[in-house]
């Protein structure tokens, strides 16, 4: 078993900031990928940043420039901080995180956190 746990969500005016953090914990034999998506009401969840094992990372366009996904391996926790929020931003973001396993690899997903920004 995997537990995800993510914290750091809320409301904040539109140019604020916020850090999501998730924390990973159980059996984890090695993670390949950490990252974030997102989605609001009538979209489908999108990509928000992606952070690979040899920290390669991976952005949407929509947020390039602004945000910024970070990890720490010791303590199987990733991090998004975003900065110039926008309006457009509001939307529950999910953690994602990919496990190696010996039989491939396995995707793991946070409850989601609500992120909202106003004008």
């Amino acid at each position: 078993q995997v537990q995800l746990v993510e914290s750091g969500g809320g409301l904040v005016q539109a140019g604020g900031s916020l850090r999501l953090s998730c924390a990973a914990s159980g059996v984890i034999f090695s993670i390949n990928a950490m990252g974030w998506y997102r989605q609001s009401p009538g979209k489908q969840r999108e990509l928000v940043a992606l952070v690979s094992s040899g920290d390669a990372t991976n952005y949407a366009d929509s947020v390039k420039g602004r945000f910024a996904i970070s990890k720490d391996n010791a303590k199987n926790t990733v991090y998004l901080q975003m900065n110039s929020l926008k309006p457009e931003d509001t939307a529950v973001y999910y953690c994602y995180v990919a496990i190696r396993r010996p039989s491939g690899v396995q995707a793991h997903w946070g409850q989601g956190t609500q992120v909202t920004v106003s004008s």
